[in-house]
């Protein structure tokens, strides 16, 4: 590779944002390593700039397979400048309703997935005092809505721990950004999203419009996909890039007003929060 080019490795590029990182990379010369999920897929992928693009077949819930591909990538196809952890998917149900199974699947792909790759990329990237790594949350990681508990919670763990990792490795030349998209035209809300069943008549008033707004919604959103993957490279080429980026009007908005609702809340318990000290007599 010359001095300039990458080499990505990207979950889940078969579609919405992970194929826009990919085509965007790919676009600026570098490699991509992208994982799908069958062969299909695979070939498909591979098409986009054949000897540059390469596919390799991974779940990211699988966390045991994800050491040996990491491996196998490193030795055989080179090392990894970039990981781009965009695999995951939506869960939409209240919390009541919503069987804890589906919450377990949820963090599995969303938040154990991502930490496994992590933990794959991080011996090759503090060996070379070198590296990159974007993890994919959302503005709900920050904030919340009824009816997505399990998702909120997943990308708020995602949120917290890449705010960890940035401080665990800066001293070895790795920077971590956890990317915040509000809502972008994407799969998301469509046939990336798991729904749970109704059963409960009191929730009806508070989650069917919810739920009809954002199936409405799915495929008009505002944001371009495109445009998240321009502002992932441009991060890629930062010499200094944040530890958190929040991508979209509604991202920023949104995320504003419950920081300045949030202080204001803590502003009010003051005085409970402090009166928990001994008192030294």
């Amino acid at each position: 590779m010359s001095l300039n080019e990458k080499q990505f490795l990207i979950t889940g590029v078969s579609s919405g944002f992970g194929r826009a990182f990919a085509e965007a990379a790919l676009e600026r010369g570098h490699r991509v390593v992208g994982t799908v999920r069958n062969d299909e897929a695979a070939a498909t992928f591979e098409c986009l700039a054949p000897g540059r693009a390469h596919a390799v077949q991974l779940d990211v819930a699988d966390t045991k397979a994800i050491v040996p591909i990491v491996a196998g990538i490193e030795r055989s196809i080179g090392p990894v400048n970039v990981l781009i952890n965009n695999a995951g998917y939506g869960h939409e149900g209240t919390m009541e309703e919503s069987p804890i199974e589906e919450m377990r699947r949820q963090f599995e792909v969303n938040v154990f997935g991502a930490v496994g790759m992590m933990k794959a990329v991080l011996p090759f990237m503090r060996r070379r005092r070198a590296g990159r790594i974007i993890n994919i949350t959302s503005m709900g990681g920050f904030i919340t809505m009824p009816g997505i508990a399990y998702y909120c919670g997943s990308k708020f763990a995602l949120e917290g721990m890449s705010e960890v990792l940035a401080k665990e490795v800066k001293d070895f030349g790795i920077a971590v950004t956890a990317v915040a998209p509000g809502s972008f035209r994407t799969d998301w809300a469509g046939r990336s999203m798991i729904r749970s069943g109704r059963s409960i008549a009191d929730y009806d008033a508070l989650f069917d419009p919810i739920r009809r707004a954002r199936e409405e919604k799915s495929g008009k959103q505002a944001g371009d996909p495109r445009k998240a993957a321009a502002a992932v490279m441009a991060l890629v080429e930062a010499e200094n890039p944040p530890v958190h980026l929040l991508l979209g009007p509604d991202a920023l908005q949104l995320v504003r007003d419950k920081l300045k609702n949030l202080s204001a809340e803590i502003d009010d318990w003051e005085d409970l929060t402090l009166s928990t000290s001994f008192v030294e007599a």
